[in-house]
Formats: C-alpha cells, structure tokens, sequence
C-alpha cells in the first residue's frame, strides 16, 4: 500500500460533473484550506495479494455482523441500540421475514501490514457510491488502463437488483432522497442506484421523500400522481425515520410496502454493534475492543455516539492523540472502541470504505484527511493495482 502523486487530466472538472459528480463540497488540506473533495492529483496502490487479503476480511465482517443480528434478535437486546420500544417487534419481523437488502460500506483501518480492522459499519445510508463505482473506473481508464482495481460495484448492484426482483411486492421501485440534503450528495447517490435498477430491467420513478403522501383512507403510501408505493428505497435514516410521525406509518406498512435498505439493518447501521461484535467475538484480528457505556478496560479509546455521522461528536482520548468534535448526536449513548490511529500518509490518513453489494465484498474508496477523525472535510482519492 503506497500513496503516490500524479498529474491532474485536463479538464477533470467537467469530466466528473459529466459522470455524475455535481455537488462540490470542498474537502480540507492539512493548514485546514480548501481541497477538491475529489482529487485526483494523489491516489493509492496496491499489491493484489492485500486486496484479496482485504476482500476476505471483508465477506467475512460481513457474515459475522450478520451473526451478530440474529443474536440481537433471539435475546431482544434493542434497548442496548436506543430503538423506541415500540419499533422492536417491527425490527425483529423484519429480520425474521428476510426483508431483502442492497449494499452496505464498511469504514476500515488498514496500513498494509496486517488484517483490516473494522471501524464502523454504514448499513443503512452509505455514500461515496458514485465516486467508488464510476468516477474512479474512469480515472483508471484515463490514466492506467492496463492497471486493474477492485471495484466490480457497478455490475454487481444490477445483478443485485435482478437478484431481489422476484421478493419485491411490486416490479416498480421508488427510489427517494431528501430535499433537505443541500449538498446535492444524496440525489446524486440515489439517481446512481435508480440507475442500476433501471439496468436491471425494474421500472423506477424519483421523489423527494418530503413528497410522499399518506393516504389515511386507504392507509397506504402514495406519490404525486396518487399511486399507491409498494416498494420504496430510501436514502433516509432509519433512526429519523422512527423519530417521527411519519415513521409509525412506515412500520405499520411492513411488509406490504417494502422499504430499502430493510428495517432490520437499523441494528447494522448502529455503532451499538462494534461492542456487540467484540462481545461475541473477542480478540477476532479484524475487530478492536469495544465496550456499551463506558470504557471499561480500555485506557486509550474513541467515544463514538451510537447513530453519529460525519465523525460528529466524536471523542478521542489518548496521550498526545487528545481530539473531540461538536454536533448534536450522543442523547441516544456512546460506544467506546479502542484507539488506533489511521495510518499516516504524507501528512493524510486514509479511510478505505469496503463495499458489499448483498452478501458478497465488490470494492473500494478512500477518503483521506489530515486529521485523526474522517469528517466531512475529507477528499475522495482514488486507487489502483498496478500491472504485475
């Protein structure tokens, strides 16, 4: 694993835009200047044999979160995970039922020297989607074609999408983002999964989440033409959907209308979960100790609210490593994960975001930053595997 510099393509600018990437957030550089969230002026390489190494660590956090799950369901541990008591029958149903699930990204501390560690695990509102599948193959194209890199994304989510066809109650799917997002990152990401489906062969319509209708008369889900939503993707939260009104409705709806990603990956999506793996599976080498409440052992550690996003209210504790950001999450309860810094690159750590697509492990992006904590001033870079 090495972090490299190469030239810019000219005219980059309108090349993402014209693959998808319209929103332009910069990231930060190390003085805490602007950085272009996607930069291509720098990328990582990697041996083939770390990305098979990292493939396996991958399909294999994933079945253990999945274990993990279950157990949660069969000892009916959700208060540990701050759900509103009456969600949980829901919440179990739905794992039960085998509501059918998309893609997920696992957040990973990885250096090259070992087995990748688990960070975090976005089940529920993943993103850097578009950047991971598309952007970064083009790149590859453009600048390394006879290089490889792992990223199958693309052909997997259609194959995906064909794969649940026939557990879907409808062969249309809404697929709805947020107007409340003003980055433009979540339409972005929900119009690239709306096209994947499309390939698949399902008929989609697009709508903002805040245009949803209920109606009460038919106590059924309805878009803008009144028709009735049988199959719904979300790139919403689940944790705010059960925060609110609305959300009552969308429970009750289950499993008549199906909601994507499935409610159940409310228990993936949450950080409860680091401890719950730890618990079950203690000194596992892609795990860090992880303890509910309090750090208990641990001398070093992360605090890391239970439903944070964007490395918000994040606490580190640690000599010399001492750090702690603002935001309004943490009433819900904390996890406390044992410190281990990213690895350190130039001046930049990397985050590598490992994808799966249902079951199986199908590719990667990096977002760097020059800090300890990987936040939303973070740069996507891409990476490749250089011809052996």
């Amino acid at each position: 694993m090495k972090r490299e510099h190469g030239t810019p393509r000219p005219g980059w600018e309108k090349i993402v835009a014209e693959q998808g990437l319209v929103f332009g957030t910069p990231g930060r550089d190390g003085s805490g200047g602007a950085r272009p969230y996607w930069d291509e002026s720098v990328h990582y390489t990697f041996e083939m044999d770390e990305i098979l190494s990292l493939e396996a660590d991958v399909e294999v956090l994933h079945s253990m979160c999945l274990a993990a799950v279950e157990q949660v369901v069969t000892t009916e541990r959700f208060r540990d995970f701050g759900l509103p008591e009456w969600s949980w029958q829901a919440v179990a149903d739905s794992w039960k039922r085998s509501d059918p699930h998309i893609y997920g990204r696992f957040d990973l501390r990885y250096d090259g020297s070992g087995p990748a560690k688990l960070l975090e695990y976005n089940a529920d509102t993943p993103t850097s989607l578009l950047e991971a599948s598309i952007l970064q193959w083009y790149w590859l194209q453009d600048t390394s074609p006879g290089d490889d890199q792992w990223n199958s994304l693309h052909e997997k989510l259609v194959e995906r999408w064909g794969g649940i066809r026939a557990s879907l109650p409808s062969p249309e799917i809404h697929f709805t983002w947020s107007g409340a997002d003003s980055s433009g990152e979540d339409h972005i990401t929900v119009g690239y999964l709306q096209e994947t489906a499309a390939e698949a062969g399902l008929d989609t319509v697009g709508l903002a989440i805040e245009d949803i209708g209920w109606d009460s008369a038919l106590d059924r889900f309805v878009d803008l033409e009144e028709s009735p939503m049988a199959a719904v993707f979300k790139l919403y939260p689940w944790e705010w959907v059960l925060s609110d009104e609305f959300g009552k409705h969308v429970v009750q709806s289950l499993p008549e209308t199906l909601w994507l990603e499935p409610l159940w990956k409310t228990l993936l999506s949450n950080k409860a979960l680091l401890a719950v793996l730890w618990e079950m599976y203690p000194g596992h080498p892609n795990l860090l100790p992880a303890s509910l409440g309090n750090p208990g052992l641990l001398t070093e550690y992360v605090r890391k609210p239970l439903l944070g996003r964007e490395g918000s209210n994040i606490q580190i504790v640690a000599p010399g490593y001492e750090t702690s950001t603002g935001g309004v999450y943490g009433d819900e309860g904390f996890v406390y994960q044992m410190f281990d810094p990213l690895p350190e690159f130039d001046g930049y750590r990397p985050c590598l975001g490992a994808w799966v697509v249902g079951d199986t492990a199908a590719g990667m992006g990096i977002r760097e930053t020059a800090g300890l904590i990987t936040d939303d001033g973070a740069a996507f870079v891409p990476h490749r595997i250089p011809e052996s």
